[in-house]
């Protein structure tokens, strides 16, 4: 087969040379786009011409869309290479570079969001910013074009006035944010109810989640609900009420089109309030965050839904976003080019092409089981888009797959039992799923992030746990050697930020901390390999060492070592991504007891403190943080097993262990071997526990004063229950 002959590109710019899926997208742009860095600063500096600051990810739609209709196009780019110096920044790549421009627009716009489009002074300092421009002026918001040619001559005009006026914002910005860094104290355990209050109030009762369109899947604010519910006395009205809007919300998602029916795992968001109509893209953090909230449903509930729903989360990214080496992908597209469309590098992409389907492709490749589909997934002729909920027209006489009827309706419209429906559906899936693939594969990011590795490490090394699937250990496992092996200095004991191709030069940032921290205990807790307790222990105190602030208290998001970062600020929401300070609250309340540690027991109190003025003012924006409050207030309990890890009467232990939803607990095992030893240098009580009459034993215990020893599964479960 002759070899693809190389690309040809009218031009090249200096991203061609960068690791980052985005700022290679963007690589054979007609403007002169520079990478975040001294030589774009010094030739405006030089020059004395104003940056143009892009903010992007490579999976962003409208990032997608202004570059088609703005950066590609011939005369806006020569107007922005004439008047302006253009920086593009991989947002994932570069968290501090966005969270500074964003708490900027954030602050003079109301809004905020990607692309993220900032003006700023040679010195870094924005003065003006928006997010996504048009390229004619539409709906009241002016062109893109309009708005460079009057910025530019603005600057032309009086540069010195708008460098001053970039800088009284820049200061204001700062004292902002310090003070609010400031506001910390005592945290009433009141809040903890009066954000149960708030989230219940935006409950939609008749569709699950919360709030109207479009509707965001929030996996923080479920897992608060479910701590709502265990710390709740028994069949309480909140405790019941919170595990209903949880769990009708987890149901509503997984019947909806928001998951992925045929290849497993979750788009974005829903653009519409029925969770029927995807932003299609398909976020790493997202199926971590997602997967663990179904597991902690199906252990809560025993319904087997919940667990089918985390296997196809977690299968998914095992099959489609895991790197030979073991690492997790970051992403994949919600453009993608229409199957038949010429090649698909250079075809028109279009919004879910790859997902969508007619109602005349389900029926020819189903044939007479295409009417049982139908029915079953909302197959209409017309395309199935509620209405307002396409406003670009890419969904006409198209569907997107979902549950309209569950099962049981379905088996009772075609005189079927719910087993023949649910095994049938089985096979047309799979028939559709190969179909699917032999489409235009959407693009995928896979840059590695630290972080993000963390959640999902999580979720696999969870999902080992609740579902007894040594595949998923493996997984978890692979994931956490490739981020020690590649992006850990076992000298300096630093992370850094990403991998493509080699590990990028850009260091860790909190999150890539906290949120690998996380994975590694949840990885040891599943193995009970000591190594990754090490290691975790090692990164805290990094952590500690680079990020905690000795005034205040908590985690800023960056060092504070590099200048062009003009503010160092703390994340004080809890949002797609949980805040760093709040998974490093409850990792610190974690490795506290396991190493019987009170200076980080206290450092985790006062993390808790620190936000105590944000979650005064508003207390569900930081749902993880209240976890970690609740952990805080709880009695901290440990589960020990005492048995040889192999031992089946072990195993019977650990299973029956890990069938409860035990938040605020520890497990930890007692093997008579390295294991034990090194948990008993820390853990005096460690030494004596061991098995009974030679039979493996569960010890239940309270700051390690434990109950009667349990040796039999149906003993332990008493205990627990």
């Amino acid at each position: 087969m002759p070899a693809t002959p190389p690309a040809h590109y009218e031009h090249t710019n200096r991203l061609a040379r960068e690791k980052s899926p985005y700022l290679l997208q963007h690589a054979h742009n007609p403007v002169d786009w520079y990478p975040w860095g001294e030589e774009a600063f010094a030739k405006a500096r030089k020059e004395r011409k104003p940056i143009f600051l892009s903010i992007g990810y490579s999976t962003c739609h409208w990032c997608h869309v202004m570059e088609r209709e703005s950066f590609e196009n011939e005369d806006v780019a020569a107007f922005m290479n004439s008047r302006f110096v253009n920086i593009k920044v991989d947002r994932e790549e570069r968290p501090d570079v966005d969270r500074v421009y964003m708490t900027f627009v954030q602050a003079t716009t109301g809004g905020g969001g990607w692309p993220l489009n900032v003006w700023l002074t040679p010195a870094l300092k924005p003065f003006v910013g928006g997010t996504y421009f048009p390229p004619e002026d539409r709906h009241g918001q002016p062109s893109f074009l309009k708005v460079l040619r009057k910025i530019a001559d603005a600057w032309q005009n009086d540069h010195a006035k708008i460098s001053e006026s970039g800088s009284q914002i820049m200061a204001a910005l700062a004292r902002s944010t310090a003070g609010a860094s400031g506001e910390g104290g005592k945290v009433d355990p009141k809040l903890i109810d009066a954000a149960y209050q708030q989230i219940a109030r935006g409950y939609d009762s008749r569709e699950g989640g919360f709030g109207g369109a479009p509707k965001f899947p929030r996996p923080v604010t479920l897992e608060f609900l479910f701590h709502v519910y265990q710390r709740s006395a028994p069949k309480s009205e909140a405790g019941e009420a919170a595990l209903g809007m949880a769990l009708f919300t987890l149901r509503k998602m997984a019947a909806g089109g928001m998951h992925d029916q045929l290849g497993g795992g979750f788009h974005r968001y829903s653009v519409d309030a029925l969770w029927r109509v995807p932003h299609f893209e398909k976020m790493l953090y997202d199926q971590a965050q997602l997967a663990a909230a179904y597991l902690y449903a199906y252990q809560i509930t025993g319904d087997l839904r919940y667990e089918a729903v985390a296997r196809d989360t977690l299968d998914y990214v095992r099959r489609d976003l895991t790197d030979a080496k073991g690492g997790f992908y970051s992403a994949e597209d919600a453009d993608s080019a229409v199957a038949g469309g010429g090649d698909p590098g250079r075809a028109e992409k279009t919004e879910g092409a790859f997902y969508v389907w007619t109602k005349k492709e389900i029926d020819k490749a189903l044939g007479e089981y295409a009417e049982l589909f139908d029915y079953q997934y909302g197959v209409e002729e017309a395309g199935n888009a509620p209405e307002g909920s396409d406003p670009q027209g890419e969904f006409e006489g198209k569907n997107i797959l979902y549950e309209r009827q569950t099962f049981a309706e379905t088996a009772k419209k075609f005189g079927k039992s719910e087993l023949d429906v649910d095994e049938s559906m089985r096979y047309r899936r799979a028939t559709l799923l190969e179909l699917r693939g032999k489409r235009p594969r959407p693009h995928l990011d896979d840059k590695i992030i630290t972080a993000w590795n963390g959640l999902m490490i999580s979720a696999f090394a969870r999902g080992a746990q609740v579902l007894g699937d040594p595949s998923y250990l493996a997984a978890a496992t692979k994931a956490a050697e490739f981020v020690r092996d590649n992006l850990y200095d076992a000298k300096t004991k630093t992370l850094r930020r990403s991998y493509r191709g080699g590990a990028s030069t850009v260091g860790g940032f909190a999150e890539d901390y906290a949120f690998y921290i996380q994975g590694l205990l949840d990885l040891y807790e599943a193995s009970f390999e000591v190594e990754w307790l090490k290691l975790a222990e090692q990164l805290q105190a990094t952590q500690d060492r680079l990020f905690w602030d000795e005034k205040d208290g908590g985690y800023f998001s960056s060092t504070g070592e590099d200048p062009n970062i003009l503010l160092r600020l703390k994340e004080d929401n809890d949002n797609a991504e949980p805040a760093p300070s709040s998974i490093a609250a409850l990792n610190l309340l974690r490795l506290g007891q396991i190493r019987d540690a009170k200076e980080w027991s206290e450092k985790a109190k006062k993390t808790i403190a620190a936000f105590g003025g944000a979650l005064n003012h508003y207390p569900s924006a930081m749902p993880q943080m209240l976890v970690a409050l609740d952990a805080s207030l709880t009695k901290p309990k440990q589960i020990v097993i005492a048995g040889k890890p192999g031992a089946p009467e072990t195993r019977d232990l650990l299973d029956e262990t890990r069938r409860h939803y035990l938040p605020n607990t520890i497990v930890l095992l007692a093997d008579g071997g390295e294991g034990q030893k090194y948990l008993a240098g820390k853990l005096e009580e460690m030494k004596a526990m061991g098995p009974i009459d030679g039979k493996p034993a569960a010890y239940v215990c309270e700051n390690f004063m434990c109950k009667a020893p349990a040796t039999s599964a149906e003993e332990l479960r008493k205990l627990l229950r």
